[in-house]
Parts: structure tokens; C-alpha cells; sequence
């Protein structure tokens, strides 16, 4: 918005308590009467929603800062006005959204009052490369991957407590130049109370071990108490591709869902040291392979796991996590220690950034759908990697991996490269 719309506006607010005449004239000459920002603020002033400094002036030809602007767009929004006020008013607060968030109107709060349902969602740009040889042959594979997704993520509001949210994805193979249709990757409803949340649908099943067993989607019901420290109850069902097992992969993704029950308890803090344990029970008949159990007709597995952090500030910290399957014979236990400088996340700010390095151990018996951007399933060895955001909303990211299948022997290296856009 460029300066004399913003003075316009401002001029208007700061008229306080609208009449007849005022909604009829136009109080300014450089917008045009037509103009959204002209009919938004005569609009809320003659219904009483916006008012100036209170004694219905505006000091003469003195300028108002945004910051004051913001000040009269949160008392408006305090009035919860509704049908065509509400929506002046929403375009309003948007446009002054950072100077709320800085007076302490919060971003998600005023995020659910200015829209129904809020769009995000990201690009993202990935290009891997691996060099593997699980039988130890001296002779290793390759396989590269060379793609984009395009990712929506809506969330509408039903309440005051409850929301609806979904993530629907597109990929597309730059190597072969195919792409696919948008896929409901997950939906699900979510009721968020002091210290209660409910989700029912199919939503993520990332736990507290940060992706050592769970990285994919489950179908069912996660009911979490209590806030810094919690517990995590979870029943559902896992995608058919979304558990594996065997030494290299040999009944990945079969036909049906596995049934799943898990519980969490964590306990966590922004500076300090934090941890948890975990349990999950699964049930799939593919289990049922000779050699995974020594009795050859095991279709359960149980896995327990705990987890450890400390965060010596806000950029700097060191975690390690351990999962062990007490129903397979072999590749049944994994762990990942790392450490983690920086502060790049989701939505970055310019020059935000992350380095990180580590050792992960991924047996294919526990690791059942884990995050393999910079480790394979059934390998062991050390990583390193970093991120850079050199403008707001896009970041780089680049990984890499070199170690040895666990079972086997034979050399296992990953490069992992990314390009992300958030919006």
C-alpha cells in the first residue's frame, strides 16, 4: 500500500465517530471515492466501529503513526463487529498485521478473526543422490531423485476451539517430466483447549523421537495433556506403504494398513534440558517373515523408545533419541544423537540460518517410516548439513550422509539438496 493510501486512511480513522455527512463526502482527494480503503474506513466510522482519539478529533493536520493506526484497529477488532464491518475491518487489520502483532495482538489469533480459512502452504524443490551397496559387492548403485511438490494447507475455523485442516499435495518427476494430481495427503479436526487437544482424522505421526521410527500419516484419533510436560495418547491405522521391515526393504509397502496404539510422555522447555519416552504396539500379518522373529509367525511389533535434549539457548543444542523392537531378531534397535546451531525453521526470516551434524543408526525393524532426508533405512553413519534463508520465505537446505548397511556390510552415502518457498 503506497503512502498517500495510508494516509488516507489514516486521515479517516482519525476523524472519530462517523455521521451521515461524513459517509456521503469525500474527506480526502487523493482516493477516489470508489476506492476499497475509502468505503472500508467511512464504512466502520459511520457504524460506530472506528473511532479517532476519542473526543471526536484528530489534532489538526498532525500525522498518526502506524503504531496509533494499530491501536485503532485492535479496539475495533474488540467490538467483534460481524456481516459487512467485519470485513472492512479485515482488510484493515491486515495491512497493519506487524504493528498488531508488536502491540500484542497475536498473528494466529488474528489470522482465525480476519479469514474463515487460512491458505499456506510451500514449494519445495528437492534433488538427492545416492551411491549404494548392500551386499557389499564393491560395486555401489545409484539412484537420483529430481522433483518438486506443491503443497496447500488450508485451516478453517469452526470455533472458538475447534479447526478443520488439510494438506494436499502435487509431485512432479523433472527427470521423466511427469507429475501427478493433488492428493488429500492428510484431513483432520482439531479441538485445542488450555491443556487438552484432540485430533481425529488422518494427520502427521511425527513422535517425540524426531523421526527415528515416524515421519508419515495414521488414521485415527491423538489425544494430548497437559503443556510443557504431556501425554500423548494415539489408536489408529498406518498407510499401507507406511510400514516396512527386512533387511533391505523386501515386504515394503503391502497391501493392507497396519493397526497402531502408542503413548508419549514428554516433558519439554525452551532453554534447559527436556525428554521422553514413547511405546507403540503395530500390527500387520507382513510381519509374519521368516527371519524377522525366531519364531517366523510374529505380526506384532512392540517398540519402546526414549529421548534426550538439552538447549543451551535458543541457538544452540544437542538431543539424542534410542528405539528398540522387542519382537524382531535382527536390525530391531536404532538411535541418532546430533547437534544443531542456528535458528532456521519454517517461514524464515532473511538470513535465518541452521548447521547441523550427527551419527543416526536406522535398523529397518524400528525405523518403520523414518526421516530419511540425510540417513537410508539399514544403514549407520555420521551426517552433516545446513540451511540458509537469503530472503524472507525461501530457504536452502543441503545434507549429506556416509556410512554401511547394518546387515550386510557395503558402503551407503546420500546427497540431499532443497530449495523451499513458503507462502
Amino acid at each position: 500500500m503506497n503512502k498517500k493510501i495510508i494516509s488516507a486512511i489514516t486521515t479517516a480513522f482519525v476523524m472519530g465517530a462517523a455521521t451521515t455527512t461524513f459517509a456521503a463526502a469525500n474527506p480526502f482527494s487523493d482516493v477516489p471515492a470508489g476506492h476499497w480503503a475509502y468505503d472500508a474506513v467511512t464504512q466502520l466510522a459511520a457504524d460506530g466501529i472506528v473511532e479517532g482519539y476519542g473526543d471526536g478529533t484528530y489534532l489538526g493536520n498532525r500525522n498518526i503513526t502506524r503504531y496509533e493506526m494499530a491501536q485503532m484497529v485492535a479496539k475495533a477488532m474488540a467490538k467483534n463487529p460481524t456481516g459487512a464491518d467485519k470485513a472492512a475491518l479485515d482488510r484493515l487489520a491486515a495491512e497493519f498485521g506487524e504493528e498488531l502483532n508488536n502491540l500484542g495482538v497475536r498473528v494466529s489469533n488474528l489470522e482465525k478473526y480476519a479469514d474463515k480459512v487460512i491458505w499456506t502452504g510451500k514449494i519445495e524443490y528437492t534433488y538427492a543422490s545416492e551411491r549404494t551397496d548392500p551386499g557389499d559387492t564393491g560395486h555401489k548403485d545409484k539412484a537420483n531423485e529430481n522433483g518438486f511438490v506443491f503443497r496447500f494447507e488450508p485451516t478453517a475455523e469452526v470455533n472458538k476451539h475447534w479447526t478443520v485442516n488439510a494438506r494436499i499435495d502435487a509431485y512432479s518427476d523433472m527427470k521423466e517430466d511427469s507429475g501427478s494430481t493433488f492428493d488429500l495427503v492428510r484431513g483432520w479436526a482439531e479441538g485445542d483447549y488450555d491443556n487438552f487437544n484432540l485430533k481425529v482424522g488422518k494427520m502427521e505421526l511425527y513422535t517425540n523421537e524426531k523421526g527415528l521410527i515416524w515421519d508419515t500419516e495414521f488414521s485415527g484419533a491423538a489425544l494430548t495433556l497437559g503443556n510443557k510436560a504431556t501425554v500423548s495418547l494415539l489408536a489408529g491405522r498406518v498407510a499401507a506403504d507406511g510400514v516396512g521391515g527386512g533387511r533391505y526393504g523386501e515386504f515394503y509397502n503391502d497391501s493392507d494398513p497396519s493397526s497402531m496404539q502408542g503413548v508419549n510422555i514428554q516433558y519439554d522447555t525452551e532453554k534447559g534440558l527436556y525428554g521422553g519416552a514413547g511405546w507403540y504396539r503395530l500390527e500387520d500379518d507382513d510381519f509374519k517373515n521368516a527371519g524377522y522373529a525366531k519364531r517366523g509367525r510374529e505380526d506384532t511389533a512392540n517398540i519402546w523408545s526414549v529421548n534426550a535434549g538439552y538447549n543451551f539457548s535458543d541457538k544452540f543444542g544437542l538431543w539424542g533419541s534410542y528405539a528398540n523392537n522387542t519382537k524382531a531378531d535382527y536390525e530391531d534397535y536404532g538411535w541418532q544423537a546430533e547437534v544443531d546451531f542456528g535458528n532456521y525453521g519454517d517461514n524464515p526470516e532473511k538470513g535465518d540460518w541452521g548447521v547441523w551434524a550427527g551419527y543416526r543408526r536406522y535398523g529397518t525393524n524400528v525405523s518403520f517410516a523414518a526421516t530419511t532426508d540425510d540417513v537410508l533405512l539399514g544403514t549407520k553413519g555420521w551426517f552433516i548439513g545446513g540451511a540458509y534463508a537469503p530472503m524472507k520465505n525461501i530457504g536452502l537446505i543441503a545434507r549429506y550422509f556416509n556410512g554401511e548397511y547394518i546387515t550386510g556390510g557395503g558402503d551407503a552415502e546420500k546427497l540431499f539438496g532443497r530449495v523451499e518457498f513458503f507462502f
